[in-house]
Order: C-alpha cells, then sequence, then structure tokens
C-alpha cells in the first residue's frame, strides 16, 4: 500500500552530514553538506513566525549552520519540502486548522515549481500569504 505525505514525513530517518568529493550544484568539492529530513524541514517550517516568508535558501542556510554544516543538500531540500507541504495540505484535509499545520506558504511562493505540482491550487497558496500579509 501506498504510503500517505504524513507517513513519509513522520518516518524515522535522521538528517546526514556529508563531505563532498566532487562540485554538487552550488557547492565546491570539499563542501560539508547537510541533507535534511521531512521532518526536520516540517520542525522548521513550524519555527518561521506568523507574517514572515522566508526564501528557500535561507532555509538551507539556516539549516546548514544549526546541523555544522556550510550549506544543506538542494535536491533533497526541495523533495522534503514537498512531502512537508503535501503532509500539511493532508491535514487541513483531514480536518486540522491552518494554524496547526506547517506553514509551507512562508516557503513556497505561488509562482514557483513547487507550487505547480502541489496538491491544492497556487490560489491557496497566494490566499494564505495575504493573510499573512506576505
Amino acid at each position: 500500500m501506498k504510503k500517505t505525505w504524513i507517513q513519509k514525513r513522520d518516518s524515522d530517518k535522521k538528517g546526514q552530514l556529508k563531505v563532498l568529493d566532487k562540485k554538487f550544484a552550488d557547492m565546491p568539492e570539499g563542501c560539508r553538506m547537510f541533507i535534511a529530513t521531512p521532518k526536520i524541514i516540517d520542525a522548521y517550517l513550524r519555527s518561521i513566525p506568523l507574517g514572515t516568508s522566508v526564501e528557500l535558501s535561507t532555509m538551507r542556510k539556516d539549516l546548514a549552520l544549526i546541523n555544522e554544516a556550510e550549506m544543506t543538500c538542494p535536491v533533497t531540500t526541495a523533495i522534503f519540502l514537498r512531502v512537508a507541504s503535501e503532509a500539511a495540505l493532508e491535514e487541513l484535509a483531514l480536518g486540522k486548522k491552518v494554524d496547526e499545520v506547517a506553514p509551507f506558504w512562508r516557503v513556497v511562493k505561488a509562482e514557483s515549481k513547487l507550487a505547480a505540482k502541489l496538491n491544492c491550487a497556487p490560489t491557496f497558496i497566494q490566499e494564505q500569504r495575504a493573510l499573512e500579509g506576505l
């Protein structure tokens, strides 16, 4: 049976620190790269104060600093941001209130590629951002 987004988010995987043996994305060889988990991304989203927007690049830098790395993996960060976002949408569909789920719209912009993949219309993200003055 296929896992739900909530199950994917809540897996017991641990974050990892890796030293790159070659250049990867925007990181040079030898860079200490942090690989987050969906739970770590979810916790970060929940830590963003109401009415505050955070760029994806800032989230990557913040997670790296917290985890004693130079940068956070851009590929897994995007994947896990989607997992956390979809899990929040599942929770909303199950009856949770907007203030009880991870506020992914504080990082995900309505015009982003990720927003186009989510199981919500970009207007949902626009509405949430507008309610918070973003």
